[in-house]
């Protein structure tokens, strides 16, 4: 008898998501496998995972898809369509894969399948209506603190299962939309000859908030559920992590206002805390301007913070559900791609005062470095008790001057984080006008004084360092750390002069609108920076946790 043929290869379509509701946040994944004819659902899979990043939870939503693949046939080739750009673009192998999170779930993921039998693919968002659905399922049983449950599932009607009917001849590498494609084996060189984007942040250790919720959820030893799927329905509902959706636009009000708009003029210099008024209030109500309610503190006495979230209830909350609530806003995506990962975030905060800052004296790197005084330490330690409240600080990083690692080093023992020091973090070096007043300066270098005020590249007298060089700097500081701290969110301590560095290249905004932004001792701000280089300010000079 003749031998018979060999069966073969099943091909298969595996579409996966995953969401957080904060970013760290409670996180879940979906997976669905597909036939490629016919569209049939095949198997799905989700699981509440409790609280970790999107980026995180995106992977293991991959992960749980290959595996139900291999499942049905271990000899099959897949082609996995997802709308996270971040994991497509890596598993390809265009991007690099840095952070320590990342790496052994991608590892995990190859190894399901040998080389060469998955392609990957990324697809919009809408075009991932099935497994975005079961991600949100699976965050919905969580939070009930349950598990996801096949049988009451119903993903694939909401996701409208029917549309995917596929024509005769339709193959795993098609698409269901009309929008171009990526198709790429998995691990192969080569892609469009961008930069590789740096990786989404992975869940933020020491974070007593999403920890308390982890450990809650995880006593009930949540598991993965897999169903085989059956039949279609009607359109799509929700997408993964809108939980946290509300608050995505607030960075963006703010980096649109938060520096420019100010109507002041320049009557006082940068770093002496001298500056115009009046911006301040337009970063707070900048911040106001989120969906979520974000705390409109941003300007101390500005008065704008209610503006932009009338009806909230701001001043009826307590000081531990605003910091809650700040931190949510300053950890959303804001408008930055869903498939762009964790953006790096600098919550940058000013040291407490020194005997100096009262005074409204140039205060820089050239001078005599004075330590916090009494008043500075206790503002220190209010914004260290804030900052355990909000829970999102993963790393601590400090200016080399002693007011800075004063401040850096009691809210790193408040967070149980060590501090780390970066020299280009530093003050200013204001020449011969250290410890002066802006009118002693007035009175004795007139004419350095309007060529400051009048020019960025003018140095103060005696040698001190331009706006323009102080801006280089804090751009190749800003470069360093992003890729450093890519996904995370790290406190930044510094001054005056570099803060509003950071907030004026963030914003495109021209090197005069230095002396348009007021920063008060012991403030907060923040800027979160994207994989594909942009920047979006997410909070300016907010001070509520001092009042």
């Amino acid at each position: 008898m003749a031998d018979q043929a060999p069966r073969p290869a099943r091909e298969f379509v595996v579409e996966a998501d995953g969401g957080s509701r904060g970013n760290p946040g409670p996180a879940g994944y979906g997976a669905v496998v597909l036939d490629p004819v016919t569209g049939e659902a095949l198997v799905e899979a989700a699981e509440y995972l409790g609280v970790v990043t999107n980026n995180v939870a995106e992977y293991r939503g991959l992960l749980a898809g290959l595996r139900a693949a291999a499942e049905l046939d271990p000899d099959a080739t897949v082609h996995v369509r997802m709308d996270s750009k971040l994991v497509v673009e890596q598993m390809s192998g265009r991007w690099k894969i840095k952070h320590p999170d990342m790496k052994p779930l991608a590892a995990e993921a190859a190894r399901v399948f040998p080389p060469g039998r998955v392609t990957y693919e990324w697809i919009p968002r809408a075009s991932n209506k099935h497994a975005d659905r079961l991600a949100n399922e699976a965050m919905d049983a969580g939070a009930r603190g349950e598990a996801w449950s096949p049988s009451d599932s119903t993903a694939e009607l909401d996701a409208g299962g029917a549309d995917r009917a596929a024509p005769a001849g339709r193959t795993a590498g098609s698409r269901r939309t009309g929008a171009a494609s990526a198709v790429a084996p998995a691990g192969t060189e080569g892609g469009d000859g961008g930069e590789p984007a740096p990786d989404g942040g992975g869940a933020a250790a020491g974070e007593p908030l999403a920890r308390a919720g982890r450990d809650r959820v995880d006593a009930a030893s949540l598991g993965a559920g897999t169903r085989a799927a059956t039949s279609t329905g009607a359109s799509a509902t929700g997408t993964s992590g809108t939980g946290a959706s509300a608050t995505g636009a607030s960075g963006t009000g703010a980096s649109a206002t938060g520096a420019s708009g100010a109507g002041a003029s320049a009557t006082g210099a940068s770093g002496t805390g001298a500056s115009a008024t009046g911006a301040s209030g337009t970063g707070a109500s900048a911040t106001g301007t989120s969906g979520t309610g974000a705390p409109a503190t941003g300007a101390s006495g500005a008065g704008a913070s209610a503006t932009g979230a009338p009806g909230l209830g701001v001043a009826a909350e307590t000081s531990g559900e605003a910091d809650v609530r700040a931190a949510k806003v300053v950890a959303s995506p804001g408008w930055g791609p869903p498939d762009m990962g964790a953006p790096a975030t600098f919550v940058l905060l000013r040291h407490g005062e020194t005997p100096l800052t009262p005074q409204k004296r140039f205060s820089g790197s050239g001078g005599s470095d004075p330590s916090l005084s009494p008043v500075g330490r206790e503002q220190a330690e209010r914004v260290a008790a804030s900052l355990a409240r909000r829970g999102t600080i993963e790393a601590v990083v400090a200016s080399p001057l002693a007011r800075t690692r004063e401040t850096a080093g009691i809210v790193a023992a408040r967070l149980g984080l060590e501090v780390a020091i970066e020299e280009g973090l530093r003050e200013t070096d204001f020449g011969a006008w250290e410890g002066l007043t802006f009118g002693e300066v007035r009175e004795r270098h007139p004419a350095d004084l309007d060529a400051w005020l009048a020019s960025p590249d003018a140095e103060p007298t005696g040698g001190g360092e331009s706006f323009a060089a102080t801006g280089t700097r804090i751009a190749a500081t800003r470069d360093r750390l992003v890729a450093a701290y890519a996904g995370r969110t790290v406190l930044l301590v510094s001054h005056v002069t570099p803060i509003k560095t950071f907030v004026r290249l963030a914003l495109g905004a021209p090197p005069e609108s230095l002396f348009r932004m007021e920063l008060s001792a012991a403030s907060l701000s923040a800027v979160a920076y994207y994989a594909d280089g942009g920047a979006s300010v997410r909070l300016f000079n907010e001070t509520s946790h001092l009042r």
